[in-house]
């Protein structure tokens, strides 16, 4: 079961409490994680991604174990603590300022 953790916005457009639990199959990497997060929560579909290129939007980074994955590849396999759920993947809303 991988925990996944959203920011705000995105949890009240999934109209979700907390963090969201998912089965994911084969290898646990930033792709099958969104791609399980948007199969079970459609409406999330677009606001991560984008719908074309399936590239991270600009304003929102993955964190897991106290990294930033945001660079990383979508199909490098997430840590092993994220993989059995003793962590939770997040995905945070950035800021920009100046």
């Amino acid at each position: 079961m991988i925990r996944v953790t959203l920011p705000p916005h995105l949890r009240k457009l999934a109209h979700v409490d907390g963090e969201v639990k998912l089965d994911v199959a084969g290898q646990i990497t930033q792709r099958s994680v969104l791609d399980a997060l948007e199969a079970r929560y459609p409406m999330l579909r677009g606001t991560i991604r984008d719908h074309v290129t399936q590239r991270r939007r600009a304003f929102v980074r993955f964190f897991a174990c106290g990294e930033d994955l945001s660079h990383e590849s979508p199909d490098a396999p997430l840590p092993d603590a994220v993989a059995i759920g003793a962590e939770s993947f997040m995905i945070v809303g950035a800021i920009a300022g100046g």
